[in-house]
């Protein structure tokens, strides 16, 4: 089985529009902005033999405040510039009925079953407890990118990093290609 390293995307990937400490998708595909260094940390990864795969969770759609056609469109220019294998996303708000809205695991899960993963050998980076929570729930390592957002984390995620670029070398340690982007990684920092 392979491994993979799942990724949140907004705050994680993108910019998050930060409103009373809370984070917030890119309104338009305009909007969409990678953070620095983050398209050469996914390549790190993925040079690394993880599978890329993107977990996101986007209530805004179901909410009516953005539409379908704009976050298809930011995945699939993320799919065109990065090294992401492939995008998972919830477009629901969360309920009971919804087994895919982060914190549950149903995004990590599906995708797991669709290439083959192993959870227990992978790994959920994000930047909000829901993140953390998900890749407990799934079984996977955590890694919780801290950007000081005004909620609460009253789980313990594996570590605790500044950006995606801080986490490729520890993540890319124990990865099955070994150390095949140890001199990439360290010019990432």
């Amino acid at each position: 089985m392979s491994r993979a390293v799942f990724l949140d995307r907004d705050g994680t990937i993108n910019r998050a529009f930060v409103r009373g400490g809370k984070p917030y998708p890119p309104p338009t595909l305009e909007a969409f902005e990678y953070l620095p260094v983050a398209v050469d940390a996914i390549c790190a990864l993925k040079g690394a033999g993880f599978a890329i795969i993107v977990v996101t969770n986007q209530p805004d759609v179901a909410r009516g405040r953005q539409s379908r056609a704009a976050v298809d469109a930011m995945h699939q220019r993320l799919l065109a510039e990065t090294s992401v294998d492939q995008v998972y996303a919830c477009f629901e708000e969360d309920s009971p009925a919804c087994h895919c809205y982060k914190p549950k695991p149903g995004m990590l899960l599906d995708a797991a079953r669709d290439h083959g993963l192993d959870l227990a050998g992978s790994f959920m980076v994000g930047d909000r407890w829901r993140d953390v929570g998900a890749g407990i729930n799934a079984g996977c390592k955590t890694v919780f990118i801290d950007h000081g957002y005004a909620e609460p984390m009253d789980l313990k995620p594996d570590l605790v990093v500044a950006s995606l670029a801080a986490a490729v070398e520890p993540l890319a340690r124990g990865a099955p290609g070994g150390n095949a982007c140890w001199s990439k990684a360290e010019r990432l920092g």
